[in-house]
């Protein structure tokens, strides 16, 4: 492990496991978790103010998106599947989406912009499930997602697998290993050097800037299999590479942090790449299910299931 990193852990004592985490700035920070769980904290990830939200109390949130100490939108992924936003800094949740039909299963939610943003679902008809707002998250319009085929879907297991970039961009597993994004009007498929072929492998989750991107993934079941866990690219996502060494096992999220450095967790434990996606080498052997960077600043929070919240430190 590397002396110069590792992750300092914050015991909530919760039992309930958390996949939805945005990093406002250095301070500010929202997580959702199973149970109907919400919270955050306005120093850093030191101290946490929790709230389960009323009425919801069954509900898995999957995924939130931060915009400030106030506001703030999460997914309820299963059925009925529903997004929720609060502006009072979680005290009240009003909701703005809600389809109770069974087939209906919400992954992932990105932002570009405060009031431009998609959540993304498992294939309805062989087709991935696509959701756009444009007025902040208070309405929400299906519009033409990529085509999907038997049995590939994307994870609902850090709300990493959808980014906004130039445009939407999914990485998928089951049945297929891919990386799908829109180029002007067509949805473009590339497969990735990734396991797949089961239910439980596949891409999870993709970070990078303009040029530079990682996808990590594995086998969820099987999680310390560390072959075909990560791949990258240096071309914006044309040309993708299998990593020389790859991390301790199967990884539900990758951030990018800075220049070439990549932060990646999951069951297996937590792992750094400082050259762009190629090595990496385990900083911590706990479970984590997300990790991310602040928007607007250099705070890196990780959190994972039992209540369990982690501050990287390098």
């Amino acid at each position: 492990m590397s002396a110069a990193q590792r992750v300092q852990i914050i015991n909530q004592n919760k039992s309930v496991s958390i996949r939805g985490l945005s990093v406002v700035d250095d301070k500010i920070a929202w997580i959702s978790s199973s149970q109907g769980y919400i919270a955050n904290t306005l120093d850093g990830g030191n101290t946490w103010k929790w709230r389960q939200v009323k009425g919801f109390e069954k509900a898995d949130f999957r995924d939130i998106e931060a915009f400030s100490a106030k506001e703030a939108i999460i997914l309820s992924s299963g059925t009925p599947a529903m997004i929720l936003k609060t502006t009072d800094g979680g005290n009240t949740w009003k909701v703005k989406y809600s389809q109770n039909d069974s087939t209906y299963f919400l992954d992932a939610m990105d932002f570009d912009k405060p009031n431009h943003g998609f959540v993304m679902g498992d294939p309805i008809k062989n087709k991935f499930l696509l959701l756009e707002t444009k007025n902040g998250g208070n309405n929400w319009q299906s519009i033409d997602g990529p085509d999907a085929i038997n049995s590939q879907a994307a994870f609902a297991a850090s709300g990493t697998c959808l980014i906004l970039k130039a445009t939407p961009t999914v990485v998928t597993g089951g049945g297929a290993a891919e990386v799908i994004s829109k180029n002007h009007s067509v949805w473009q498929h590339t497969s990735l050097p990734i396991t797949h072929g089961q239910n439980s492998r596949g891409a999870f989750s993709i970070s990078g800037d303009r040029k530079r991107l990682v996808v990590v993934g594995g086998d969820y079941i099987n999680n310390k299999r560390r072959d075909s866990t990560v791949c990258y690219s240096i071309n914006s996502g044309q040309i993708w590479l299998s990593a020389n060494s790859f991390p301790s096992g199967y990884q539900s999220c990758v951030e990018y942090i800075e220049a070439t450095t990549f932060l990646s967790t999951g069951t297996a434990g937590t792992n750094i790449s400082m050259d762009g996606g190629k090595n990496w080498t385990q900083i911590d052997g706990q479970s984590f299910n997300v990790c991310r960077k602040a928007k607007r600043g250099k705070l890196v929070l990780l959190a994972g299931d039992s209540g369990k919240i982690g501050i990287f430190k390098k």
